[in-house]
């Protein structure tokens, strides 16, 4: 609340006593604009329909008193903030505590005198400008800093929106892949945190990150020769040990943009690091490029597994015709605690309706 030079504050002044009322108001008239109330009820209604800066309040009010007025304004959110001083002929220290524990700022002792009367109003609505200027501020900075993260975030996904692209550019099968197996991972995370499963890891933040991660799963393949990464057929030994280099060159170009943020451990490529290099990883070590075993391999590759997996089984390939669903689901739960983490297939099975309507989408 802030007054420019013309404008006056407001004081709302609540007494039961006309001769009360008509001291308060010539002290103050001159300075601030006031507004009067002979009772509770007509207090509240005047100071909820229009806030006041600053409210005076008789204590001993028929019908409703002034503690009970004072309860009331600081349960309403449009008058809790509102300075309350309290004005009234009860001296003892229980009274003041009682009415300083409503959440009144002062207490005034009647008779009035204009000097204290004035110093007190004057400080507390000081304090007040003080306050609501703190408010604004802290209001600003946190929608400043909402902002910064939305486009932090924003950015994150444009980065890896434009890196998972250059794959895409390779292979036109690629984009359709890249969508629906980031869909597939999305629903796997989400399950499996319902589930209670990996609750150390599958956080909401880690959740989001894994996601919005997937779609660079197969980023290496850029440095892959077109000979070998649309070749319509199957591949030789020594075309298929280029084409497992994938998982390094993604890896490598991953940790080569991570080098350039300050804080590796807390930077958002870390899981897209994960599912590039460790995607192609087998739960009996039989995978590449590293062979690991188990849950030595980062869960979100092994979720990445299922997803990638899935999708290129119910995929036309250059070198396939694409597998119905079912036979699909079939291999890959034949492939439980050989190729895939069993608690992810266990995951998986429960999903197979929904993996079906996003494979069509």
């Amino acid at each position: 609340m802030f007054f420019t030079k013309e404008e006056k504050p407001t004081i709302l002044i609540v007494d039961d006593a006309p001769d009360n009322l008509t001291i308060a108001r010539e002290i103050l008239k001159n300075i601030y604009k006031i507004k009067v109330a002979t009772n509770g009820i007509k207090a509240l209604s005047i100071a909820t329909a229009s806030p006041p800066d600053l409210i005076l309040l008789d204590v001993i009010m028929p019908q409703m008193d002034g503690y009970e007025v004072c309860k009331l304004l600081k349960h309403q959110s449009k008058t809790a903030d509102i300075p309350i001083i309290f004005l009234t002929a009860k001296s003892s220290i229980e009274d003041e505590e009682k009415g300083l524990a409503l959440g009144a700022v002062d207490y005034i002792i009647k008779p009035l005198s204009p000097p204290v009367l004035l110093s007190r109003i004057h400080n507390h609505l000081e304090l007040k400008r003080t306050r609501d200027l703190l408010k604004n501020k802290n209001q600003y900075l946190e929608a400043e800093v909402a902002r910064q993260v939305k486009e932090i975030s924003l950015i994150q996904e444009v980065s890896i929106v434009a890196m998972a692209a250059l794959a895409e550019a390779r292979d036109n099968e690629t984009g359709l892949h890249i969508h629906r197996t980031k869909e597939y991972v999305k629903e796997l995370s989400l399950y499996l945190k319902h589930k209670g499963k990996f609750i150390d890891i599958l956080t909401d933040k880690n959740i989001n990150l894994i996601v919005k991660s997937a779609p660079l799963h197969d980023i290496g393949k850029v440095g892959i020769p077109d000979s070998i990464l649309l070749k319509p057929g199957r591949l030789t030994t020594e075309e298929f040990e280029i084409m497992k280099t994938h998982t390094t060159i993604g890896k490598n170009a991953i940790s080569l943009a991570e080098s350039m943020l300050k804080r590796e451990s807390e930077n958002f490529l870390q899981f897209a690091k994960e599912i590039a290099f460790c995607h192609h990883e087998k739960w009996d070590g039989s995978g590449y490029p590293n062979g690991l075993i188990g849950k030595s391999i980062p869960l979100s590759a092994r979720i990445m597994a299922v997803a990638d997996v899935y999708d290129a089984l119910i995929s036309t390939r250059v070198y396939k015709k694409a597998f119905p669903h079912a036979m699909a689901v079939s291999i890959i739960k034949n492939d439980s605690g050989k190729h895939f983490d069993p608690v992810i297939i266990d995951a998986f099975i429960a999903l197979e309706k929904n993996f079906q309507a996003i494979s069509i989408q």
